[in-house]
């Protein structure tokens, strides 16, 4: 493998950084993007039951704020309990958007490395075609050591597909995991706000 590498040339090493990124990016959008993480069961069920019972006073309102994304978004809510719906709203809104913004975090460079590899690797396979037409002369020339060459140029553009490829799949599915986590905690916010103003049980 070492061998490859060194005969790809120097154009493999942005691709080998590129790669030592994503893979890095992927365990850790794993890891973050969790459903028992982002949206704890039966959260929503536990908060309408703690306001039942009294409410919250700062300390829990807080422990619920840290406790995920989603209980960011309720306590965002209860802080705003006491005035109007639409103030409310907005306030979760606001709350939403910058969650929002947390779960989106790192797809962009995902997403860019996806894009961006394949066209690393094709950088790669066409200097090692300079380089090798270069080299070669009517005099020196073999057709042996002329596919050789072609051949350790063209690892650049292999490696950059495989770099891309699974990026691409992880960046797509990682993009509607957040979509199908904002649409989710929307809809438990939506309940909230009715329970409290008294339009849902």
């Amino acid at each position: 493998m070492f061998a490859i590498i060194q005969a790809a040339g120097w154009p493999i090493w942005p691709l080998l950084i590129a790669s030592v990124i994503a893979l890095a990016l992927i365990i850790e959008r794993l890891y973050t993007l969790r459903a028992a993480r982002i949206l704890p069961t039966g959260l929503l069920q536990s908060v309408l039951s703690t306001l039942r019972q009294g409410g919250y006073d700062a300390a829990r309102l807080q422990s619920l704020e840290e406790s995920s994304p989603l209980g960011r978004v309720l306590a965002a809510g209860i802080r705003n309990q006491n005035s109007s719906r639409e103030i409310m709203r907005e306030s979760i809104e606001e709350s939403g958007r910058m969650v929002t913004h947390q779960l989106e975090r790192y797809l962009t460079t995902l997403g860019t490395i996806a894009s961006i590899a394949p066209l690393l690797g094709l950088l790669g396979t066409l200097v090692g075609m300079i380089d090798i037409f270069g080299s070669q002369s009517p005099t020196t020339g073999s057709p042996q050591q002329l596919a050789q060459g072609i051949s350790i140029a063209l690892y650049n553009t292999a490696f950059g597909l495989l770099i891309a490829i699974p990026a691409l799949i992880f960046w797509r599915h990682f993009r509607a995991l957040v979509d199908g986590y904002v649409v989710d905690m929307e809809q438990q916010a939506v309940k909230l706000v009715e329970v409290i103003h008294g339009e849902r049980n």
